[in-house]
């Protein structure tokens, strides 16, 4: 029998207890199954759900049977069952990059951008007349843009009755001693015409009648208009020419409905023109139609300018700006638009508290009023001093909807076991989009194998889509909803079964969320509500598109850069002409071919 020595005996007891803590550690909490999750104490049933599909509640573990997920376990700890809270640790406030900040009182000014063109000052436009009657021999001015002063010789005139008329004159000279009354009736006969002393005094120099006489221009400008031709008759009085004095413009910008409680007399529009890169300009509106255009939905708003050197020119487009103050009593609250949570039918926003138990957020319903550009001003559910999520909502709600509470699709808790998931990894489709355009974009199209049957399942899809977006085009209320009817039918009837692997998970990013935007379409009470949720709608459609590349013929991505506010916005179209759904006749032709999908 050999005796160990003491150093051996020691490296090999501290060998066997580092085996065992890591045997304890990768084993010990692994179930048969492959989930691991906390034991289930005594009198207290697992419950098992879809990471994807919350509303699903098993009492065992399995596959979802709606997307065929493996279930994970939920939390059955029922220590906060009756609260509304979401409890979060710091570790995961800060994994799910939550940032909050306090509701705070402000003035409520509004950044407006519009658009307009340069037209003539309408008290500047004169008619040109003709003084005589008779046939245009000769026309000195035969094009319009020309410039012309006053007094300028604009046309020659044979008229018949100007040569009767000098007749009368030449025999009434003769007898102006005795008969002085007849002359000066003469004279005065031509002068009806317009012609000048000087000129009745040449033509009785000459001795003999003049058979063509000059029109003069009564006032100096820019021939924007030429009503006649050389040979045509003319009668006293009818318009020759109309012509403008450009040297003071008129800027009329279009103000769209929504936005004329922000726009008033005297406030102050800083606006560029195109045609003038890097020059800035400034006006003060002076007059806003009182009667909203019935087609554009648009009143003008308008400003005069000095047309110092002609820089500027009629029917140039220009973009203004202009800072409004909303007309209130007191300060309003003002919240970031990233904090509000959009359903169609509710505003939400999460509420930060703070406890012993450490910190905690809570869904608040509340009722927004107008926007603010990158905010809103808040009419009711929130006080001063409040802290509100500001970026993260999703996450916060998606944990919400995991733990059977409250949320942004399912107001009321529907008495589901509350609780947190162990483990998830993945978001709910549903809370990728909130009405304000707020979608996963596909940055990277991944690299998926597309089968035949994932083509033919969205192929329909798209052509209902397509039939939505004609509807839009031609600013039919009645016929979107019915084709939005139509793409919910088609939704609805596509199969979980024809996505697997990657593209599985790329449907329930890109297509969940396609169910509520289209109920909201759906709802809406008139087609400007139906264009809100068709932007998001025609983003998540893009992105599948460009994935699955469903459609048979080419599909154009085309973009108006005024469409939401100025944010732009896309849309598909199977022809390369721009028809934009999201202004219809007012503006159809607004917007650009982006890409190709083949």
């Amino acid at each position: 029998m050999k005796y160990l020595n003491r150093s051996t005996v020691l490296i090999a007891l501290s060998t066997l207890v580092i085996g065992l803590v890591l045997g304890r550690l990768i084993f010990g909490g692994k179930s048969t199954n492959g989930h691991h999750h906390e034991p289930v104490a005594e009198g207290k049933q697992q419950v098992w759900t879809c990471s994807m599909h919350p509303s699903v509640r098993q009492s065992e573990p399995g596959k979802c049977p709606i997307c065929g997920m493996d279930l994970i376990p939920v939390d059955t700890d029922h220590s906060d069952e009756d609260s509304l809270e979401i409890k979060m640790s710091a570790a995961a406030v800060k994994l799910a990059n939550i940032r909050t900040s306090v509701v705070g009182a402000e003035k409520p000014v509004k950044e407006i951008r519009l658009n307009g063109k340069v037209q003539t000052d309408e008290k500047n436009v004169f008619s040109q007349t003709s003084h005589i009657s008779g046939r245009i021999e000769e026309l000195m001015v035969s094009i319009t843009g020309a410039n012309v002063k006053k007094g300028q010789v604009i046309a020659y005139v044979y008229a018949p009755e100007l040569v009767t008329a000098q007749e009368e004159l030449f025999e009434a000279y003769k007898i102006r001693e005795s008969q002085p009354a007849l002359y000066q009736a003469a004279r005065e006969k031509l002068t009806n015409w317009k012609l000048t002393p000087q000129q009745i005094d040449g033509i009785i120099e000459q001795g003999k009648p003049r058979e063509q006489f000059p029109i003069s221009s009564d006032i100096s400008g820019v021939v924007t208009k030429k009503s006649i031709n050389l040979g045509d008759y003319v009668k006293r009085g009818s318009a020759l020419y109309e012509i403008a004095d450009l040297s003071r413009l008129w800027v009329l910008f279009d103000v769209y409905e929504r936005e004329i409680p922000w726009v008033k007399v005297g406030d102050e529009i800083e606006y560029t023109v195109q045609s003038i890169p890097g020059a800035s300009f400034k006006g003060s509106i002076d007059f806003i139609d009182p009667v909203i255009n019935s087609k554009t939905r648009v009143a003008k708003a308008r400003i005069s300018v000095r047309n110092n050197h002609s820089k500027l020119k009629p029917e140039m487009f220009v973009s203004g700006r202009i800072k409004s103050v909303l007309e209130k009593d007191e300060s309003s609250l003002a919240i970031p638009k990233s904090s509000v949570m959009w359903t169609g039918k509710r505003s939400v926003v999460y509420v930060k508290t703070r406890s012993d138990a450490g910190v905690a957020f809570v869904m608040r319903e509340v009722i927004l009023g107008p926007s603010l550009g990158d905010s809103y001003l808040i009419e009711h559910g929130l006080e001063p001093g409040e802290e509100i999520v500001t970026n993260g909502t999703f996450s916060i709600d998606a944990a919400a909807q995991l733990a059977g509470k409250p949320s942004m699709m399912s107001p009321i808790s529907s008495g589901r076991p509350k609780g947190g998931t162990k483990a998830t990894g993945h978001r709910h489709g549903s809370d990728l989009h909130e009405g304000e355009n707020q979608y996963e974009p596909l940055e990277q199209l991944p690299s998926i194998h597309v089968t035949s049957d994932m083509k033919e399942a969205l192929s329909p899809l798209i052509e209902s889509y397509l039939q939505l977006k004609d509807a839009l085009v031609n600013d039919d209320f009645e016929t979107s909803i019915t084709k939005a009817q139509k793409f919910k039918e088609v939704l609805d009837g596509i199969s979980m079964s024809s996505f697997e692997g990657d593209a599985h998970q790329i449907w329930m990013k890109q297509g969940m969320p396609l169910s509520n935007l289209i109920e909201q379409l759906i709802e809406a009470r008139d087609i400007a509500l139906v264009r809100k949720p068709f932007k998001p709608l025609s983003d998540y459609m893009i992105n599948l598109a460009e994935v699955f590349r469903p459609a048979e013929q080419p599909l154009y991505i085309q973009h108006c850069p005024m469409a939401d506010d100025f944010k732009g916005a896309d849309w598909l179209s199977t022809e390369d002409n721009i028809m934009n759904p999201y202004y219809g006749a007012s503006m159809l032709t607004c917007g650009e071919v982006k890409d190709t999908i083949q």
